[in-house]
């Protein structure tokens, strides 16, 4: 979470854990962290704390020792897709209902990844140090 004074500027979500369904078993094989939420408040738009904080988003990925960052989005929201391709995410594919792999229930989702590498995010992480991954 971002805060400014007393108020939310932005937050993310990163965890290891794949949501169910999106990701091939060849994928999930690979050293990866997920962006599950990223949200930036309307007051703070315009300012690339979205870019920003998937900067620290991979830059934290890549201390824990993830090849990738990955995340997804709504399949019909392609102003959202076009953002994450602009903060140079490649589209890996998108699952649609009835194609979910791993038995998942989710039944669709725009995927995309890019590597991950260390960043001058320029926030102050004070959070603990990411344990590395284990596949």
């Amino acid at each position: 979470m971002l805060r400014d004074g007393e108020h939310t500027a932005a937050t993310i979500t990163l965890t290891a854990e794949a949501e169910d369904g999106l990701w091939s078993e060849a994928e999930l094989g690979e050293p990866s962290m997920f962006v599950n939420k990223l949200t930036v408040t309307r007051d703070y738009a315009g300012r690339n704390l979205g870019g920003r904080l998937l900067d620290w988003a991979g830059d934290r990925a890549y201390r824990a020792s993830a090849k990738w960052l990955r995340l997804d989005a709504w399949t019909t929201n392609t102003g959202l897709q076009q953002y994450y391709l602009d903060q140079g995410f490649e589209h890996v594919r998108t699952v649609l209902e009835g194609n979910a792999v791993n038995g998942g229930p989710r039944v669709s989702g725009w995927l995309a990844q890019r590597p991950t590498r260390p960043a001058e995010h320029g926030f102050t992480d004070e959070t603990p140090s990411p344990e590395a991954l284990t596949i």
